[in-house]
């Protein structure tokens, strides 16, 4: 049995003369143990399996060419024990090692690397869709900028002050004498420092046609918290100055697929292309005021995506990505836009008169929870009207206190040339759709009675 080879060599101890038997030569007198004997073994056999190695044990032990085979013939069943079972296999295992423990790496060396390759095989044309959404980017990404809000801050120990950036976004040039569009919240850390004009509130990155990011400094042109949009412009050549072009979001359809150009996480000119989902969304703005008539889409937008645009299948700017829906600070598939109406009317107004002129009726209108209290749950209650105004002129009646300090209720407002109006902040969405020195035909209550009475509209302070 090839088990018993430890028993059989061990049982040597005992001899008196020399043994010569199957290759084994020990030398006389010989005495070794069984630990010492199995020790040397499997030292030396871990180290290498050739048969000339076998030679440098600590004993005289010449091993026949068939390996450890030879130690084993004769053995005979009746000199098996449980230990020496246990020590039979350990000299097996480790004076054979790459038999029952070692993996060798196999190979072909009669293959070549380009035998063993497969074929390569070339993109070829893309599908026209593939095609489609790839030139619209390669057309718009240059239109897109990425936007750095840098607020001037002083620093210890040094005198002066120096810039750090605060906040990352998008922006769009709006033509070619610079101009850049963005969300006012973009740049908010800087604009909650009352900058003046012209004064250095942004950086502002321009991709050039051969990849490179150049930087120019962002000067402040105008802003409009209640749109939360800002206009900043920029010193740079004219051939990096490639305007979008502007679409029509009154026309804008839901289902219909739309692209978003930004620079979220810090990513540059990221492309993201989804549908249009819902229309005539009210936004919540970051700036903490309500734009009304937003655009909804399930384009992906994240942080760094405000102030890009949002094209539609032509490669037009239908809308400026503001805001985005979600409960972990990423995108969620519910994202909104500025549509691109309301930027056409603001931005003009921020380039020439530094903030957006509205035409409204130079009352004050009572918050709608300061009208649920009296009573007033439908319509916008005038609070106050002042005099020589033109909603004065018109005949416009106020909220007042009776003799009896009671109070007494002002005329409310429930349509604008037929356009309901349920509510301050439904008035003041229906008014931004006019301009200063339009005539509007008020509908309104008094005292039980409905009334109509034409107004002209004044700048909304």
């Amino acid at each position: 049995m090839q088990m018993s080879a430890c028993t059989n060599i061990c049982s040597l101890q005992n001899s008196s003369s020399s043994f010569h038997g199957n290759g084994i030569v020990l030398p006389l007198p010989f005495s070794i143990g069984r630990r010492r004997f199995l020790s040397s073994i499997c030292i030396r056999s871990s180290y290498s399996t050739r048969e000339d190695d076998y030679a440098s044990l600590p004993i005289s032990v010449d091993i026949p060419r068939d390996g450890i085979q030879g130690l084993v013939e004769g053995a005979t069943p009746d000199m098996m024990k449980r230990r020496m079972l246990l020590a039979s296999i350990s000299v097996l295992l480790c004076c054979d090692p790459p038999r029952y423990m070692q993996a060798k790496a196999l190979g072909d060396p009669s293959m070549t690397l380009e035998q063993v390759t497969p074929p390569v095989i070339g993109p070829g044309a893309l599908f026209p869709t593939e095609e489609r959404v790839v030139r619209l980017f390669e057309g718009n990404t240059y239109s897109v900028v990425n936007i750095f809000d840098v607020t001037l801050r002083p620093q210890l120990k040094m005198t002066g002050v120096v810039e750090i950036p605060e906040g990352n976004g998008s922006g769009v040039i709006w033509d070619r004498q610079g101009h850049v569009v963005t969300n006012y919240h973009v740049i908010g850390n800087s604009l909650s420092r009352n900058p003046s004009p012209g004064q250095v509130v942004a950086r502002v990155n321009i991709l050039t046609s051969e990849g490179i990011q150049k930087n120019f400094e962002g000067r402040l042109i105008g802003a409009d918290r209640a749109k939360d949009l800002a206009v900043l412009q920029v010193e740079a050549p004219e051939d990096l100055l490639k305007p979008t072009k502007l679409g029509e979001s009154s026309s804008v359809r839901v289902g219909q697929q739309c692209l978003a150009i930004g620079n979220p996480f810090g990513f540059d000119h990221t492309l993201t292309v989804g549908v249009i989902s819902g229309l005539n969304r009210d936004i919540f703005s970051q700036t903490g005021v309500t734009i009304s008539g937003g655009i909804q889409t399930d384009a992906a937008i994240n942080p760094g995506n405000s102030g890009g645009p949002l094209l539609d299948s032509k490669g037009n700017l239908i809308g400026i990505n503001t805001a985005i829906f979600t409960q972990t600070g990423t995108s969620a598939g519910v994202g909104f836009a500025i549509p691109s109406s309301t930027v056409a009317k603001i931005v003009p107004q921020l380039i020439k008169f530094g903030k957006a002129v509205r035409a409204g009726l130079n009352v004050d209108i009572a918050p709608d929870p300061v009208a649920s209290q009296l009573t007033v749950r439908n319509g916008a209650l005038i609070l106050q009207v002042p005099a020589n105004s033109l909603a004065a002129k018109a005949g416009l009646l106020p909220t007042t206190r009776g003799f009896a300090g009671n109070i007494v209720l002002g005329d409310v407002i429930v349509a604008v040339d037929n356009k309901p109006v349920k509510s301050k902040t439904e008035l003041d969405r229906v008014l931004d759709d006019y301009n200063v020195g339009d005539e509007v035909v008020l509908k309104i209550q008094r005292s039980g009675e409905n009334l109509e009475l034409p107004v002209t509209l004044e700048q909304r302070s």
